[in-house]
């Protein structure tokens, strides 16, 4: 998820309902144009509603559009008065990191999926997440539709930022938002910064709990190192490369709240401090 589209809706969500609420609002044309910036560009369309909504549809509705690109990240507010106004929108700007769409948006917002029709890990644990976020951070928390990796529930997207947490709870909700307005992240409710492959958000997690290094911008990931074919990642003015493996790490149990859900996945097998020559 490099980019967002966040559309306000303020209803109980079906299964299907993004694709649904979408194939309503859009053209055909521009319809498969999001999806063509979706699987190329990473731009992500979610609906939102506020904690604790109220069903009906609002006199004008929230649009909030983004970027989280390596050294261009931005939130902006547009407001429309009907849904079909989502085509006059340039997603292909939106997706390319480019703004000046809409009004920005200072600070952090925080999404927190409760699509509890999609699975309803999301709803039960998230839902008291985005109210304790609410509380502490007033007009900065959405629910939104699946963020995906329901297991990791309760999950928070921290925008502009494209921070993604998991298994955050009403009792770490606080610490979140309080990381966010540092310009910080948690390294042990990290899930990883979304504009990077799944791959690279290992590995700068797992340099983050080495080095200790909480700031935003103080680690990067950087792709395959060319020379050790490790991943590299930057930590302050130091450089690591991290080789991973894949497999099952403890129980991966059901993902719908009846059962255990350790996550598998990615395990870091090396880390090493590279040359500042490589």
């Amino acid at each position: 998820m490099r980019s967002w589209l966040l559309i306000e809706h303020p209803e109980a969500w079906s299964h299907d309902v993004t694709d649904r609420i979408l194939a309503a609002a859009l053209p055909s044309a521009r319809l498969r144009e999001l999806g063509e910036l979706r699987r190329r560009h990473g731009l992500r369309p979610l609906l939102a509603r506020r904690p604790g909504f109220r069903a009906g549809a609002p006199a004008r509705r929230v649009v909030l559009v983004g970027s989280a690109h390596p050294g261009r990240r931005w939130l902006e507010r547009v407001e429309l008065g009907d849904l079909r106004e989502l085509a006059d929108l340039d997603l292909a700007a939106v997706a390319a990191g480019r703004g000046g769409l809409g009004e920005p948006v200072t600070g952090s917002v925080f999404g927190v999926c409760t699509h509890g029709a999609k699975d309803m890990c999301c709803a039960t644990l998230g839902r008291p997440v985005a109210q304790a976020l609410a509380e502490v951070a007033p007009g900065q928390v959405w629910e939104t539709t699946h963020l995906g990796g329901d297991r990791f529930a309760g999950n928070v997207l921290v925008l502009p930022d494209g921070v993604l947490y998991g298994h955050v709870s009403a009792a770490t909700a606080g610490a979140v938002a309080a990381a966010a307005a540092a310009g910080r992240v948690i390294p042990n409710l990290l899930r990883g910064r979304t504009s990077v492959g799944m791959r690279a958000q290992v590995a700068e997690i797992a340099v983050r709990r080495v080095t200790g290094l909480h700031g935003l911008d103080e680690v990067e990931p950087l792709g395959v190192d060319p020379v050790t074919g490790l991943q590299a990642v930057r930590a302050g003015d130091r450089r690591f490369g991290v080789r991973l493996g894949r497999r099952p790490l403890g129980v991966c149990g059901t993902s719908r709240c009846a059962g255990e859900t350790a996550p598998c996945g990615y395990s870091v097998d090396e880390l090493v401090e590279l040359r500042a020559d490589c």
